[in-house]
C-alpha cells in the first residue's frame, strides 16, 4: 500500500509504549494514514486502525501482528538491528515526507530512556517543518518551531521546556507571559503557566520549546 502525499494530511505514528487508550484512539481523525513504528503494529492493529507502513528492527513486533499487517498489504520497511536512528526516528523521517502534521501515539510509559528520548527525538530539527504533537496518555506534548496556538482548557496548566538548548520566546494568553525572553532548559521557570485564553500561542523566534498540557 503506498500512501497519499497530499498536502494538509495528518500522519498517526503509534509508537511501541504504552497502548494508546480508546479515548485517544476516538480523538483520532476520520481514516488517517497510520505509521507505525515496531511494537506499534500490534497497538496500531489492537485499535483497529489500518496501517499504511510499518517501520523499524523488527525486533519487538509480534509475528502474528506482522503476518497479519503482510496480508492486509502494509508495507513493511525493515531496518538492521545495528542502527543509530530509534524506530520512532524513523517513523517520523518517514512521516515528515506525507503530511504536514503528525500526532503521535503509544510513546509513553515503558522504559525512563524511551520516554526521555522519544521526548528529545520529538524536537529535532529535522522536522521543523512539521507540525508535531504527541498525547501521552494523561497530557499532551506540544512540539513548537516557530509558533504555534494551542487548545487548552481556560485555566489549564501549560508547561514550557527548552530543548537541546536555549529558547527564546515570546507567548500570549499565559498567566505569566514571556516576552522575547531566553528559557533555558535546565531551570523550571516553564513549569506549571496557566491558560488564560483557550487558546494561548507560542512563539520561538530561537531554539525549540515543547509545551506539556498536562
Amino acid at each position: 500500500m503506498t500512501p497519499p502525499t497530499e498536502p494538509g494530511v495528518t500522519v498517526v505514528v503509534v509508537a511501541g509504549g504504552d497502548p494508546p487508550t480508546s479515548e485517544e484512539i476516538a480523538r483520532l481523525p476520520i481514516n488517517p494514514i497510520v505509521v507505525a513504528a515496531d511494537h506499534g503494529l500490534d497497538h496500531a492493529l489492537a485499535a483497529g486502525l489500518t496501517v499504511a507502513v510499518a517501520v523499524g528492527d523488527m525486533d519487538s513486533v509480534s509475528p502474528e501482528a506482522l503476518t497479519k499487517a503482510e496480508q492486509s498489504g502494509t508495507r513493511i520497511e525493515r531496518h538492521p538491528p545495528d542502527k543509530d536512528q530509534t524506530d520512532l526516528e524513523l517513523a517520523l523521517e518517514l512521516a515528515t515526507r506525507l503530511a504536514d502534521q503528525i500526532i503521535v501515539i503509544g510513546a509513553g510509559g515503558g522504559r525512563l530512556d524511551h520516554l526521555i528520548g522519544n521526548l528529545n527525538v520529538l524536537a529535532s530539527p529535522a522536522w521543523a517543518g512539521v507540525d508535531i504533537e504527541a498525547w501521552l496518555n494523561n497530557a499532551q506534548a506540544v512540539v513548537v518551531h516557530g509558533q504555534r496556538t494551542l487548545e487548552v482548557d481556560v485555566g489549564g496548566t501549560v508547561s514550557l521546556f527548552a530543548l537541546g538548548g536555549p529558547a527564546r520566546i515570546s507567548t500570549t494568553g499565559l498567566a505569566w507571559p514571556l516576552n522575547n525572553e531566553v528559557l533555558d532548559p535546565l531551570t523550571g521557570r516553564g513549569v506549571s503557566n496557566r491558560a488564560t485564553t483557550p487558546t494561548p500561542q507560542i512563539t520561538v523566534s530561537e531554539g525549540v520549546v515543547l509545551a506539556v498540557i498536562p
